[in-house]
């Protein structure tokens, strides 16, 4: 039998093949450019049609999160559209920490990712489907240094101003999987709650922050290898422009209410972490933080509280991560949403684990909480 093929040369592609061997094949996962962080991956496997593959991806104790490879599955898909998940497993011992990957094709390709890839043409396809709908306006905001446009995409008549913002860590598609899910919300003229998210209040939504990690196969940086969720309290026009035009559009704009959605790699539950720590922190200002968070709790069982990041100290709140900014900068209650790359254990499906369906049904979950939350401020 001939040897798989294995090609990567493609939007947000990312591996290296270090062997082959029927159908096996030993591989490792390319760094950010200028930059030490590796986790994402993307690739396509060909000539595997009834054969069982075994694909081992070596050296991920030195990956950025080895805890994310602990009880994950890999997700694979064999039209591009519906991404399932290839039963994997973890070995730390082996290669210095080899996920094997075990999986048999009905066809003759076949695509492995970290989590179900969302390409810049669907980006595209997402900004135009959304600017064509009645009442919606585009924005470009800047430029990024491979030149790609940052597309804002504004609507709404109220006075409450809301900026949705996603991928500033280019891996983390899950977080356009849920703009994805909230568009369809404020687009669709006949969703009630859109329509009244409309009346009361002004959005201004970025799905896409980081375009050009998106493209190269980044898991966390842009074009010059920064974290632009590092940049909030300085950006610079050579290192972060994207983060340069976001933040003053949002001064021109003023906030209110600011989520910026991301994935998490080891945590296996969506959930929220605020701004604590803020030197402006005040109670009565991160009530409204809690109050949301409880409402959007009580909502759906896709997400909890028990789990997430550790809340930062009285006065040691990083002003360079955007929600400490923004609710610094602007008084908004401003929050960040984690989603899982691995499946929920208290509410697993094995066939897809966290998906982006489950992604879009929790953008829709998170926007009906905001207007129960209006509701409480009175708005």
């Amino acid at each position: 039998m001939n040897d798989i093929r294995i090609d990567c040369n493609f939007d947000s592609g990312n591996i290296d093949v270090l062997s082959t061997d029927g159908a096996k094949a030993k591989l490792t996962i390319r760094k950010d450019h200028q930059s030490e962080f590796a986790q994402w991956f993307h690739f396509r496997v060909s000539g595997a049609a009834g054969r069982e593959l075994e694909l081992a991806i070596t050296g991920l104790n030195e990956s950025a999160y080895p805890g994310g490879w602990p009880d994950y599955d890999t997700c694979v898909s064999e039209d591009r559209e519906y991404w399932g998940r290839a039963s994997s497993s973890f070995d730390k011992s082996a290669d210095n920490g080899t996920l094997t990957i075990r999986y048999t094709p009905a066809s003759d390709l076949a695509y492995f990712a970290y989590f179900a890839p969302y390409s810049m043409e669907r980006h595209h396809d997402l900004v135009a489907e959304a600017a064509a709908s009645e009442g919606v306006s585009y924005r470009h905001l800047g430029t990024t240094l491979d030149g790609q446009p940052i597309d804002c995409l504004e609507m709404g008549k109220g006075d409450t101003q809301v900026w949705l913002y996603a991928r500033q860590h280019p891996g983390e598609t899950q977080a356009e999987w849920w703009m994805e899910g909230a568009l369809e919300v404020l687009t669709d003229p006949a969703d009630t709650v859109g329509r009244e998210l409309r009346r009361r209040c002004t959005f201004h939504i970025v799905p896409n922050c980081n375009p050009d990690g998106s493209r190269r196969g980044h898991l966390r940086t842009n074009g010059a290898g920064t974290n632009l969720n590092r940049e909030w309290e300085s950006p610079t026009a050579d290192k972060s422009p994207e983060v340069l035009a976001i933040r003053n559009a949002m001064d021109a704009t003023g906030v209110d209410f600011a989520m910026d959605v991301h994935g998490d790699e080891a945590i296996p539950v969506a959930f929220l972490a605020g701004y604590e720590g803020i030197p402006s922190w005040t109670d009565d200002h991160g009530e409204r933080y809690y109050r949301y968070e409880r409402i959007l709790d009580r909502r759906t069982p896709d997400f909890q509280t028990e789990e997430g990041y550790n809340k930062s100290a009285a006065g040691k709140a990083n002003l360079s991560m955007s929600t400490n900014q923004v609710a610094e900068r602007f008084g908004a209650t401003a929050m960040t949403l984690e989603m899982p790359y691995k499946d929920n254990p208290a509410n697993p499906e094995p066939e897809q684990g966290w998906s982006p369906e489950r992604c879009k049904m929790l953008a829709r979950d998170c926007l009906a909480s905001l207007l129960e939350f209006l509701d409480d401020d009175g708005k």
